[in-house]
């Protein structure tokens, strides 16, 4: 590795630590466990190279938008421990491709991709994890379930043996970390009216951002997203090149 490598890759590791203690920090703040709040790396438009680089620092969990981007990327690193996660919106077209791939889907938000997944999950890989999209704000311009329909939704993918449902995710309006609390109370509601989940498990909150990582914690998050705080400023789609 040259010098201009070598210094960048110390740079990406160094951030991705301080994020790290940030997340410690939040959670000594708010009484959680640092153990309670694992850290996703959205690595989008982000090289393989930097991810290879996080995973031999002790990164495992990384998140990905794009299907055909993430697949790219997951035959450059073959070999490596890394648990895969799409965040990102899902087409009917792309989901045997996730079924066989990935280990999380944290942006369901119907039962139509739900079924369409549990069908083509390979009877070799475990039951794919997921999580279900809750659009809080009611926003036309984001993915998710309203919350009127979230509870029909956790039922039918409750019945779906190739699935684990694992939880909730939400992305807010910008600076409208009220969502996080309205999440988790939704998720303990869930769990109240549907105590077999506590046996799924049904653990799973992923929800904040670099912005909001600390409200994100305090409110019960146990999967932050983290992308520029980590990677930094990502290049434009149009540089990468790449399809959902």
């Amino acid at each position: 590795m040259n010098s201009a490598r070598a210094s960048a890759s110390d740079e990406l590791i160094s951030r991705w630590r301080q994020v790290l203690i940030e997340m410690r920090r939040a959670s000594a703040v708010a009484g959680h466990e640092a153990e309670a709040v694992q850290l996703l790396a959205v690595s989008k438009f982000h090289a393989a190279e930097a991810i290879a680089a996080l995973n031999d620092a002790g990164q495992r969990d990384f998140g990905e938008n794009y299907v055909q981007e993430a697949l790219e990327k997951m035959q450059q690193l073959r070999g490596h421990d890394i648990c895969w996660h799409l965040i990102g919106p899902l087409q009917s077209n792309k989901t045997a491709e996730v079924a066989a791939n990935f280990d999380w889907v944290h942006s369901i938000d119907r039962l139509k991709i739900a079924r369409r997944l549990n069908d083509q999950r390979p009877d070799e890989l475990p039951p794919l994890n997921i999580c279900l999209q809750v659009n809080i704000d009611d926003e036309d311009s984001k993915s998710g379930c309203s919350l009127a329909e979230l509870p029909a939704l956790v039922e039918a993918v409750m019945a779906l043996p190739r699935l684990r449902l694992r939880g909730l995710m939400v992305i807010p309006k910008a600076g409208e970390t009220s969502a996080f609390a309205t999440l988790a109370k939704t998720h303990a509601a869930i769990l109240a009216r549907l105590p077999r989940l506590a046996d799924a498990p049904f653990d799973s909150l992923s929800m904040g951002m670099s912005a909001d990582l600390a409200e994100a914690i305090a409110a019960g998050s146990t999967w932050v997203r983290i992308g520029t705080a980590i990677f930094g400023a990502r290049p434009t789609i149009s540089s990468v090149g790449t399809t959902a």
